[in-house]
């Protein structure tokens, strides 16, 4: 996926998460010029076309949803075969991780976390949508704390036609509610549930209901009760433990009648909080939703002891007969994996596992069935095993296993394919994420003068859409800018020597060879010759050499030259630059101070013309 643009609009850029259902891209809307978050549907539940449907209505749904703590759902689409929802992007942190970082919360901030997620809740339930997979991992803390719930509408998607075909329990197993372990009808109730497993984990910093599978997890949550808050820890008050008893209640019956009863209470239990006095008020002073006022009718229930567990709770007697048979189908599902994956256990006969590693996967099958086992092909992605061959088995070879176990080979597919990314107009460090992204390695930088923007990539090499193994390099050419600007080349022939270093420095050329050649057409010290020619295109910057007409007499003249350095900073740099026929040079270069005086013998061939600079300024100038 990285890389592709969705209906032409929607660059994904990079993996940012996702679950069994769905994976979380971060993407560039190219119509807005904005960065979105693109959940895009996994390939195995796009090919039915009922799910699909659903997909797509309850998508459109949460996209009609608007409230300061839900993510907004920007757009829902279908390209080629590919199913997507285009969400607001919230860079922050998911609650799960704030948990993980920080331990238990304080009682203020969960309460108020809650009550954020409550009227997210609120406002999908009034709108017909339901959760059903409220979890820290789905709620977003945003860098300014504020609380944003995602994940509406595939959810409900996803339980509607799965529940329908496969009978699968949809859900994550710490925090889904009795009635989804159980398989049954989900509604409103089922989010409270999650919620107050939620609120749960936040008081105390864990889940309520551990195991070691999900299968015993989910029966905790069917048959036991949590570990009491306050055993936990004693600050929490009996108001706030209240609400979370009643939220995660067994029976839907039992907890709030919808999530507005349970925001009541969770902002009785805030106003609890902040107020001392009220916090002494006796509980037959302060009645709600989950600490009603004790009646005599309350008092009669008492009697209820006196009755059989399954008269007393009929709808328990029922859990249970379903628990035996979920466990007795487990039973019956672990003697065929054992039977698959270990062999005839109750066989004599013990069979050495061949070496088939390296060997083509035809050979290999054949091999082991002549041994009385059985084979499994898992194929993988490998660039130095040609394709078809075994990478590895399991069990190793010289194993000792029963007759009929399966033998797993891992058989080599090549090379992992790639598709090249166009990198061409992106800036350096998008286009290292996108070769990154793709599997691909960063090769050779070259910089180069282009009339785009600076650090740009101007072209690169594979070219755009290659297809390549992966981990190979790409090779980018990088723009330096507009490079320098193009003159057309004087004509300085005919013009005197002495004349044309004033002319080269305003066209910000310089001065190259000046080289000295008898002439009966021009005057000693006149330029005869030039390159680059005159009217040769060329840029700033360019050297230029010179021929200039030789005098009659080659002989050196000398000078003297004498310097006042006049007053002003305590160093100045002094420079003594002689022109001549063999060209321009710095014969003298030092820092004095003011007062100092300078005396310097020069020689040249030709015309010589001396220039003197303090500190890059002319000082004086004169030809001998």
């Amino acid at each position: 996926m990285i890389n592709r643009t969705l209906d032409n609009r929607y660059t994904i850029l990079e993996h940012i998460g996702g679950g069994g259902m769905a994976d979380v891209f971060r993407a560039h809307d190219k119509l807005l010029d904005r960065s979105v978050a693109v959940k895009v549907l996994r390939p195995q539940f796009t090919n039915d076309e009922e799910f699909v449907t659903r997909f797509r209505r309850e998508a459109q749904a949460a996209a009609r949803l608007s409230h300061p703590n839900i993510v907004n759902m920007y757009d829902v689409g279908r390209d080629e075969e590919t199913d997507y929802i285009v969400m607001e992007y919230i860079s922050g942190e998911t609650l799960k991780e704030k948990i993980q970082t920080d331990g238990s919360l304080t009682v203020e901030l969960a309460i108020r976390i809650a009550l954020e997620i409550a009227e997210a809740l609120e406002h999908a339930h009034q709108n017909n949508l339901i959760h059903c997979d409220i979890k820290p991992h789905n709620i977003l803390v945003t860098r300014s704390g504020r609380i944003k719930v995602t994940d509406f509408g595939i959810a409900r998607a996803v339980t509607s036609a799965t529940m329908t075909h496969t009978g699968t329990i949809i859900g994550s197993v710490h925090y889904f509610s009795p009635e989804q372990a159980k398989g049954s009808a989900i509604g409103a109730k089922s989010d409270i549930y999650s919620l107050g497993v939620v609120l749960y984990e936040m008081l105390t910093g864990s889940v309520p209901f551990t195991g070691e599978n999900p299968v015993s997890i989910a029966l905790k949550h069917l048959q036991e009760d949590p570990k009491p808050l306050r055993d936990v820890n004693p600050a929490i008050p009996p108001i706030v433990e209240a609400v979370v008893l009643k939220a995660m209640a067994k029976e839907p019956e039992a907890r709030f009648d919808n999530i507005t009863e349970m925001i009541a209470d969770l902002k009785l239990a805030q106003n609890y909080l902040r107020d001392d006095q009220t916090r002494r008020l006796s509980r037959e002073d302060f009645p709600t939703q989950v600490l009603p006022r004790v009646t005599v009718s309350d008092k009669d229930s008492g009697n209820q002891e006196q009755l059989p567990e399954e008269q007393k709770n009929p709808e328990r007697g029922k859990s249970r007969k379903w628990l035996w048979g979920l466990l007795a189908l487990l039973l019956l599902g672990f003697a065929l994996g054992a039977f698959l994956a270990y062999g005839k256990f109750w066989s004599s006969s013990e069979i050495n596992v061949p070496n088939v590693v390296g060997k083509q996967v035809e050979v290999a099958k054949n091999i082991l069935a002549g041994q009385n086992l059985r084979v499994s092909i898992s194929e993988t992605f490998n660039d130095k095993v040609p394709a078809g061959q075994v990478v590895s088995q399991y069990p190793e070879a010289g194993s000792t296993v029963k007759e009929q176990r399966t033998i797993t080979l891992f058989v080599s597919k090549g090379g992992e394919v790639t598709v090249v990314p166009d990198l061409r107009g992106l800036n350096r460090r998008d286009a290292e994420l996108q070769i990154k992204n793709a599997g691909l390695q960063l090769g050779h930088v070259e910089e180069q003068y282009a009339d785009i923007p600076i650090d740009t990539v101007v072209s690169q090499n594979p070219r755009p859409p290659a297809q390549v193994n992966k981990n190979t390099t790409i090779d980018l050419v990088i723009s330096k800018g507009n490079g320098p600007r193009k003159l057309v080349m004087p004509d300085f022939r005919g013009s005197p020597l002495s004349t044309v270093n004033t002319q080269l420095d305003s066209l910000k050329l310089k001065l190259g060879t000046v080289t000295e050649l008898a002439s009966d057409k021009y005057p000693p010290g006149t330029i005869t010759g030039q390159n680059p020619a005159p009217a040769t295109e060329t840029t700033e910057g360019t050297t230029v050499d010179l021929t200039v007409a030789k005098g009659s007499s080659g002989a050196a003249k000398r000078a003297v030259v004498q310097i006042a350095v006049p007053e002003g900073s305590s160093k100045q740099a002094v420079q003594i630059v002689v022109t001549d026929s063999n060209g321009r040079r710095v014969v003298y270069e030092n820092v004095h101070k003011p007062g100092d005086k300078v005396e310097k013998t020069i020689e040249g061939v030709g015309q010589v013309r001396v220039q003197v600079y303090i500190n890059g300024i002319l000082l004086q100038e004169q030809t001998i």
